[in-house]
């Protein structure tokens, strides 16, 4: 894989997350991400990591924002981990989205506008429609950084979770 099919915009990810038992931001949860690269290209070496909580409840990554894949919206995968460990409890496994506005914004961008994937719309992904039912919703807000743009973009999420459950 050259750098040049790994490069993208760059995207900034707060993940906050809540305790749906008690409304609170969790500290000291490890947070798990992997995503595709401007390609939809998974690899095993590039675009996963994974952070603490702070005492805010908020991990946050620098990534970019991941190119559609053949078979899903554009996504980035998520799994909260009950301590701030990789060997904790799994509370909650998921997928977090972006507007289709976005996406499309965003696949003009030079590598991403080389990605040969079908384009799947948030409507037509069943995991979408799964990750927005019952009244939540696993849409990123996204911000333009006005000055860099398309060099980045920010963004952030609220993931509600139960610590005492497993995913």
């Amino acid at each position: 894989m050259t750098v040049m099919a790994l490069s993208g915009v760059a995207l900034t990810l707060d993940i906050g997350v809540l305790d749906v038992t008690t409304c609170k931001p969790i500290p000291n949860v490890m947070v798990e991400i992997w995503s595709s690269n401007a390609l939809g290209t998974y690899g095993s070496t590039f675009l996963r990591g994974a952070f603490t909580s702070a005492s805010s409840g908020i991990a946050e990554f620098q990534t970019i924002f991941p190119g559609h894949t053949s078979y899903g919206a554009n996504h980035i995968n998520l799994m909260i981990h009950t301590s701030s460990s990789m060997s904790g409890t799994i509370s909650h496994v998921g997928q977090v989205f972006f507007t289709d506005r976005w996406t499309d914004v965003v696949s003009q961008y030079s590598n991403y506008a080389q990605n040969t994937n079908a384009r799947v719309l948030n409507a037509q992904d069943p995991n979408f429609k799964i990750a927005n039912s019952a009244g939540y919703s696993a849409i990123v807000d996204i911000m333009s950084i006005n000055d860099d743009w398309p060099l980045g973009v920010t963004g952030y999420i609220t993931v509600g979770v139960d610590p005492s459950r497993k995913a």
